[in-house]
C-alpha cells in the first residue's frame, strides 16, 4: 500500500462540501441515511454516493438494520483535521475583516 496515496484518498474524500456536511452530521454519533436526506437537501442516491466515497476512504463505517443503513465516523481524529481547516478559515476571515477596517480608516 502506498502511504502517500492513502493519505491523498482520505483528504480527497473529505474535500467536498456535501461530504463535509455528512461528517458534521455524524459528529454527534451514528445516523440513519433516512435522517440525513432532509438535513442535506440532497437526493438519496447522491447521499449514498458520497457515503460510499467516505466509506472507501475509511472515514465512515456503516451497519444495516432491516432496510435502514446507519453510518458513523470510523476514526474521530478526522474531526481534528476538519477542526484545523475551520480554524484556518476563521483566521483568514478575521484577518480579512481587520484589513478591511484598516483600509477604511486610511481613507
Amino acid at each position: 500500500m502506498d502511504i502517500l496515496q492513502r493519505k491523498s484518498d482520505i483528504l480527497k474524500a473529505i474535500a467536498q462540501p456535501t461530504r463535509l456536511k455528512i461528517i458534521e452530521l455524524l459528529r454527534d454519533g451514528e445516523r440513519c441515511v433516512c435522517e440525513m436526506i432532509p438535513l442535506l437537501n440532497e437526493e438519496q442516491a447522491n447521499i449514498s454516493k458520497h457515503l460510499s466515497i467516505l466509506r472507501q476512504a475509511g472515514v465512515v463505517e456503516f451497519r444495516k438494520e432491516g432496510v435502514s443503513s446507519y453510518y458513523k465516523i470510523k476514526d474521530r481524529r478526522i474531526l481534528k483535521i476538519i477542526g484545523i481547516a475551520d480554524d484556518m478559515v476563521r483566521k483568514e476571515i478575521l484577518n480579512s475583516a481587520e484589513l478591511a477596517r484598516e483600509m477604511g480608516l486610511k481613507r
